[in-house]
């Protein structure tokens, strides 16, 4: 269970994080949470596709694995990509909304927070050390960045373009994985969009990060790659 707290340094003066990366720092994640503006870095690396949330809503995510806690990006301590989500490098942080006020707060049970290893969070006499001052910028980007998603997600769903899909796997070793419960562009349906559809996407910034999500599915075959180093 989370415990989130807001970040002072007064109770937290000697607060450090963990920055190295790992199963035991809650890493084995099979997927993250993105945005649009993120897609264009981000599909270099994953797949994005999308999911349905517990409300009814979409949301796009970026895979990691085939299974729940599975991260085929983990390798001897190191995550093997130059990229990271936002949703995870802001680990153990996260911002709190009061009014119109966003304040920073973290995870007191999140295996990266202690106080004997890891970056320092405030200095000696409570100022914000720099890896504070960066999470902070990352924070405000991954709140920002989410602001976008509900208005993707709804144009997509306006104009038909998710559709779901079933991802059977068959490894080298003979065994069969399946993929499912995910949605992703519909191509066809994009192809027989007008050009007064495709310029509203374009002026609301949305066509490009279509198109990124579409080339990003590539990259499933170096995750199969990945899955069958493994086995």
């Amino acid at each position: 269970m989370a415990n989130p707290v807001l970040l002072n340094n007064v109770d937290h003066k000697d607060l450090r994080v963990v920055t190295r990366r790992g199963a035991a720092w809650g890493d084995n994640l099979m997927l993250a949470l993105t945005f649009p503006a993120e897609f264009r870095t981000l599909q270099a690396h994953y797949p994005i596709v999308f999911r349905k949330t517990r409300d009814g809503a979409f949301e796009p995510v970026a895979l990691f694995g085939f299974q729940e806690g599975e991260n085929l990006f983990l390798d001897e301590g190191a995550w093997d990509a130059t990229d990271l989500p936002l949703s995870v490098e802001r680990l153990p942080f996260l911002i709190g909304v009061s009014g119109d006020e966003l304040m920073v707060h973290v995870d007191l049970d999140n295996p990266r927070v202690g106080s004997s290893e890891g970056e320092p969070v405030f200095l000696p006499h409570g100022g914000n050390t720099e890896f504070l001052e960066r999470m902070n910028s990352t924070l405000l980007a991954l709140h920002q960045g989410l602001q976008d998603v509900a208005g993707f997600t709804q144009a997509l769903l306006q104009n038909e373009l998710l559709e779901s899909f079933v991802f059977d796997i068959e490894l080298n070793d003979g065994s069969q994985n399946r993929l499912a419960g995910f949605y992703t562009i519909n191509e066809e349906r994009l192809a027989m969009l007008d050009g007064a559809v495709l310029e509203r996407l374009n002026r609301a910034g949305y066509l490009a990060a279509i198109y990124f999500a579409m080339a990003s599915l590539s990259n499933f075959r170096a995750l199969i790659e990945r899955k069958n180093r493994r086995a």
